[in-house]
């Protein structure tokens, strides 16, 4: 027979149920027909971990403007490369135009 999963949200409904006292440790296991030391290693754990619930945002914050830097760059690189295009394309028309041989442009080497 498959172990079954419980979700995070379920374990931290069963845990906070414990923390409120409402209700004695055994009437709740009994109540969700939970194995008493398996909601004990949930209680250590959420206990453990309680404090990245206030980490968290702080962090979520810093990736956020990280990505916001980078969406900036990003699109400021494209608009450069769009300008650069622009100007290439109305140059090789001058020369069309002026009956000139287009010069060679540098072969491109990706490593720098």
């Amino acid at each position: 027979m498959p172990r079954k999963k419980y979700t995070a949200e379920f374990k931290t409904k069963v845990i906070l149920s414990i923390l409120q006292g409402d209700k004695e440790f055994n009437e709740i296991c009994a109540e969700y027909n939970l194995n008493p030391s398996m909601v004990r290693k949930w209680k250590q754990d959420f206990l453990q971990n309680a404090h990245l619930a206030f980490g968290a945002t702080a962090e979520r914050k810093n990736a956020q403007r990280k990505e916001d830097d980078l969406k900036k760059k990003n699109d400021q690189m494209l608009k450069t490369i769009g300008q650069l295009t622009l100007e290439r394309d109305f140059l090789q028309d001058c020369f069309r135009q002026a009956g000139e041989v287009l010069p060679k442009l540098p072969d491109f080497d990706p490593k720098g």
